[in-house]
């Protein structure tokens, strides 16, 4: 009786979840239909105009996530206005998993498992596409279209009969299928392994089977059109992270966009997702920019905005605490002796291969550093667990303080942790630190610009910025911590060296659409009002930046410092 009774709740649950969706993309929809309607000899013109243009693909694909279809429709529209041929690729519900399905919203699994996305899901995601995209009239290449029952018999098989390991490490033609699919399947439990979950190889098995087919269409689509550029959302898991992948390999140019943690701002990048882009950016792209006190003075103010997200549509403190003396009786940390912190990263988030890292996983890195700070009574460390594993898009169902207790069970006397629940300010503590370890959190650019030095284990932007101890092994990550505390905190010239990048991060990587505004939930996005003629070139610099970027190749670079 009771397993039928979880059974009824987890189903309203999921019905309740999707009857909200699908009211936020009604309400909030781009109505393209009524922008047209206002000037339809200007869209004609630049119909007809664009026939002959370069051939720019929109490779939305998962068409019923609000954020890409705002971003991405405007984009469409704004390169037509501008002589592109642009056509857009949409999943048309052949997908067996993608990046829109997670298990919040599907909190029985059992039900992905049978059925995937297409009972549900699919249903308010190609029809809300489509119904957007048509008045446009560009050309709309389906999924379906491009795949033949060979395709979908070859990804039924493989995603069968495969192991687990070969899965992970599959490759087709250099393309990383495997990875993306491990990737896809992380973000869908919010973990960072599988182990733990009783359905993680069936759902794997579905990650792995739709990025194959993605691979497939994607092969069939380029052979038979040669794009210029294929610009789309994020970059990674299923289907961006294929896409990337074949386009790449293809020869066609990849431009991947994400939203930026400042109100109406958003970062684009060439070849690559940000997340491997930024940290290996030429740091000409911002070394010389010209820098006086009203620049210092602004960034500055934007930095201390961000303690409490005033000027954020990314944020995850409501009412922040400040007081020194509040904080050091929650965490029991004594802020009179020398204090190195530590910042975590969600673990599931953007599992892909880096390099550079010093350690094969975040989860290593801070058991390995407990591990040597036990030996170090002289110091403590006071280490701050993301606010995002609980308050993100996806909350974590691996929170990293029940990894660590499995390993350490009892903390050694020296080590504090700030839950993600706690409301204490991050900046608050941090800047009591003598120096900050980090893996892959943005928190380095904006404590270094604080005079703050930082240790780099993993990904962070901020790695490669001749600003961090960026270790590139463990053996060189235990030779910094092995010189802690140090004596000073960063010097003038360097301190203004970290506040030039940071400059150029938050104010010019971060490239303002005015045509954007949020909606009744402050950390989601949707277009504002406005006329299909305020999308014409010289009308919007930050729009004209990222054309421009997208048809020519040209860097993406908002020139706040000269505005």
């Amino acid at each position: 009786m009771l397993k039928e009774l979880l059974k009824r709740q987890k189903f309203l649950y999921r019905q309740v979840k999707l009857y909200q969706r699908r009211q936020r993309l009604q309400r909030d929809r781009p109505n393209w239909q009524e922008v047209l309607q206002k000037q339809p000899k200007l869209w004609h013109s630049a119909l007809e105009g664009a026939k002959t243009g370069s051939k720019i693909l929109i490779a939305t694909s998962i068409g019923g996530d609000l954020h890409m279809m705002s971003v991405e429709s405007l984009l469409a529209v704004a390169l037509t206005l501008r002589g592109a041929d642009v056509h857009i690729l949409l999943c048309d519900g052949v997908l067996p998993a993608c990046f829109w399905c997670d298990a919040t919203f599907y909190p029985n699994d059992n039900l992905f498992v049978k059925n995937g996305p297409q009972k549900d899901l699919c249903k308010s995601c190609f029809p809300f596409a489509q119904s957007v995209l048509q008045p446009l009239g560009l050309t709309i290449h389906r999924y379906s279209e491009l795949l033949t029952e060979t395709d979908f018999e070859k990804a039924e098989h493989l995603g069968n009969t495969l192991s687990v390991s070969e899965i992970e490490n599959y490759t087709l033609d250099g393309i990383a299928i495997g990875e993306h699919a491990l990737a896809g399947a992380l973000r869908f439990f919010a973990r960072a392994s599988l182990e733990k979950e009783p359905n993680c190889e069936p759902i794997l098995r579905r990650y792995f089977k739709a990025a194959l087919l993605t691979a497939l269409a994607m092969h069939q689509l380029l052979e038979t059109h040669r794009f210029e550029c294929a610009a789309f959302n994020h970059g990674i898991y299923v289907p961006q992270g294929i896409i990337g992948e074949v386009a790449r390999a293809s020869g066609v140019r990849v431009v991947n966009w994400n939203p930026a943690y400042r109100k109406q701002r958003f970062i684009f990048t060439h070849r690559d997702t940000y997340h491997h882009q930024l940290i290996s950016e030429p740091t000409s792209h911002w070394e010389d920019i010209p820098w006086n006190s009203q620049k210092e003075e602004q960034l500055l103010d934007y930095l201390k905005s961000r303690w409490q997200g005033t000027q954020d549509w990314i944020w995850f403190h409501e009412s922040p605490q400040f007081d020194l003396d509040a904080i050091a009786k929650e965490i029991g940390v004594d802020f009179s002796k020398p204090c190195i912190g530590l910042l975590t990263n969600v673990m599931w988030d953007a599992q892909l291969h880096y390099p550079v890292n010093a350690f094969p996983n975040m989860l290593e890195w801070v058991v390995q550093t407990i591990r040597y700070f036990e030996n170090r009574p002289d110091l403590q460390l006071l280490i701050r667990v993301h606010p995002a594993e609980i308050r993100g898009t996806l909350r974590s169902r691996q929170p990293i303080l029940e990894e660590i207790r499995k390993v350490i069970p009892t903390l050694p006397s020296n080590v504090f942790i700030i839950p993600p629940e706690s409301q204490v300010s991050t900046y608050a503590v941090m800047l009591q630190c003598n120096t900050v370890l980090i893996y892959g959190t943005k928190m380095g650019v904006e404590l270094t610009s604080m005079g703050i030095p930082i240790i780099v284990a993993g990904e962070a932007w901020i790695r490669n910025k001749n600003l961090t101890m960026d270790a590139t092994s463990i053996e060189e990550y235990f030779q910094y911590l092995n010189r802690l505390p140090l004596d000073n905190r960063l010097d003038k010239e360097t301190t203004q060296r970290a506040r030039k990048y940071a400059y150029h991060f938050f104010f010019r990587r971060m490239i303002p659409l005015e045509f954007t505004t949020q909606t009744q939930n402050a950390s989601e996005y949707k277009l504002d009002t406005f006329k299909l003629e305020n999308l014409m070139p010289n009308k919007s610099q930050g729009l004209d930046i990222i054309c421009n970027g997208i048809l020519k190749g040209t860097e993406f670079i908002y020139p706040a410092e000269f505005i």
